[in-house]
């Protein structure tokens, strides 16, 4: 599929909404299946990477189903996986198979976990190793998947974790509710929260104190989910690039998360000039939720680093194609972790932009984009659905097309339509 959005010829308005929270959608399947009775979880969101989880755990034992947007899963508790030895496969979502392992190693399961190609490449090692230390009997060849998991008793370990990754706390928290006594895990910069909150929510004992997180092993089942998940602030990033990008523009998305493990786009766009506003703050599931306007303005560049890269780590394409729609030269250092997305999302942002005409440098640990620069031309998706989406931003602004696109439905089904509902 090539996709090529129309130049705009004047501002974005509107006030539109967009699917639940992905990270919360993997979390609330998963603790869902491993509660005690049946979970009810609206605005569940059903693209690639949602269906990848709820995939895996029908291939172990729980299927759930999901109508007008409403999952619903009984679940099977702590005990092993009803499919004891199934091949969990696990798509191109780096969150399914790593948040999957810890639950299959604190259920004392058998199960090999697996995905594609892509899935393959990345580095599991970062999980295999504490899991390892916890007691797991998993195996792997490479640090890679597949991973092979048979059941083991676990104790509960100290941990420092040597990247700040949220996939990788998530993973240990839930094997250590399956351990004995107390695990501790240390993070050496934020991460997002959410498996403490909802874990925390369903009962379980879970402590945040800072860059301290303290999980007790599971001394009664996890009570059900019942809830709404706020909207997905990663989709909704991409609606405020497009209102930054466009002069004149105002648009408003309702009821999004705004963890603040999460909001780091937020302050890049408002740090670049364009002006955010929440109304409406509220709770959902434990999460903080708001509507978010986002006004269009001058555009800057701006230097990006530190805690702020964690807080905003997957809307960097965003970020980069509002990036060269600004006045001078942005920056993004200590992104490293960027290289191990469902791409390398450093090279292959430069690529692309470089592909469309901009001036642009890539770093070891992230990128510079020179604003103005951008002329158009063609972009590949590189089977990534945020680059896809990203560089057809791009065309809001100057003639593009972008290769491969089809790989948006990985994450944002409905991002054209909702895009194009917005135009005025």
């Amino acid at each position: 599929m090539v996709l090529s959005l129309p130049q705009a010829t004047s501002p974005l308005a509107g006030v539109v909404k967009v699917p639940g929270d992905k990270s919360l959608a993997h979390r609330a399947a998963l603790f869902a299946a491993l509660a005690e009775g049946e979970s009810e979880v609206a605005n569940y969101p059903d693209s690639g990477v949602t269906r990848a989880m709820r995939g895996a755990l029908d291939s172990l034992g729980v299927p759930s189903s999901l109508e007008g947007g409403v999952l619903r899963i009984k679940g099977n508790g702590m005990r092993p996986f009803p499919n004891s030895g199934a091949t969990a496969y696990c798509g191109n979502s780096a969150t399914t198979i790593r948040l999957l392992a810890g639950a299959v190693v604190a259920t004392r399961s058998t199960a090999v976990l697996d995905g594609s190609e892509g899935l393959r490449k990345r580095p599991m090692d970062r999980i295999v190793e504490p899991l390892r230390q916890m007691g797991a009997n998993i195996r792997c060849k490479g640090g890679c998947a597949p991973l092979h998991i048979s059941p083991a008793p676990l104790e509960g370990i100290g941990y420092d974790l040597p990247v700040a990754s949220a996939q990788v706390l998530s993973c240990l928290q839930i094997a250590a509710l399956g351990a004995e006594g107390e695990s501790r895990f240390v993070v050496n910069a934020p991460v997002r929260d959410h498996t403490t909150r909802m874990l925390r929510a369903m009962g379980a004992q879970v402590a945040d104190a800072g860059r301290e997180v303290f999980v007790e092993g599971l001394e009664k089942p996890l009570a059900p989910l019942h809830g709404t998940l706020p909207g997905d602030i990663s989709s909704a990033a991409f609606l405020f690039a497009a209102a930054a990008i466009v002069p004149g523009s105002r648009v408003t998305v309702e009821g999004v998360g705004v963890n603040p493990t999460r909001t780091g786009v937020l302050d890049v766009l408002s740090r670049m000039g364009a002006k955010v506003t929440l109304a409406n703050e509220r709770e959902e599931m434990g999460e903080s939720v708001a509507d978010i306007t986002l006004a269009a303005a001058q555009l800057r560049a701006v230097e990006i680093s530190g805690d702020l890269v964690v807080r905003s780590i997957d809307e960097f394409p965003a970020i980069a194609a509002v990036a060269a729609f600004a006045e001078g030269r942005t920056e993004v250092h200590e992104a490293k972790e960027l290289r191990y997305k469902e791409t390398d999302r450093i090279a292959a942002i430069v690529a692309q932009l470089r592909a469309l005409g901009a001036e642009v440098e890539e770093f070891d640990d992230g990128f510079a984009v020179q604003g103005g620069t951008l002329k158009g031309g063609t972009a590949r998706a590189n089977g990534d659905h945020r680059l896809a989406m990203s560089m057809a931003l791009c065309g809001l602004r100057a003639p593009v097309s972008v290769e491969g696109a089809e790989i948006l439905n990985e994450s944002f089904p409905g991002f054209v339509p909702t895009l194009g509902s917005l135009e005025t």
